[in-house]
């Protein structure tokens, strides 16, 4: 039931709106809302690719160092604000 409440919220937005959904808890920023989503979109392909290389270089076992550092960041920019 939730699943669908959070689909059916977040199918009428634009992406500059989901995208400040996703990096923020509040209703508005104190940041500033361009950072948000250049921050997310950097840790993002950061992401990715650093999964890419971890696999090219036979080295799996890092991917999950990968993913908690970037869920890390993630957190910390939604709930540490100043």
């Amino acid at each position: 039931m939730t699943k669908g409440v959070f689909l059916s919220y977040n199918k009428h937005m634009k992406l500059r709106d989901f995208l400040l959904y996703i990096t923020n808890n509040e209703k508005t920023s104190r940041h500033e809302e361009l950072f948000d989503i250049i921050f997310f979109v950097t840790n993002t392909a950061a992401l990715i690719f650093g999964i890419v290389m971890f696999i090219v270089h036979d080295s799996v076992e890092w991917i999950p160092v990968l993913v908690i550092e970037y869920t890390w960041a993630l957190d910390n920019m939604r709930h540490n604000r100043p």
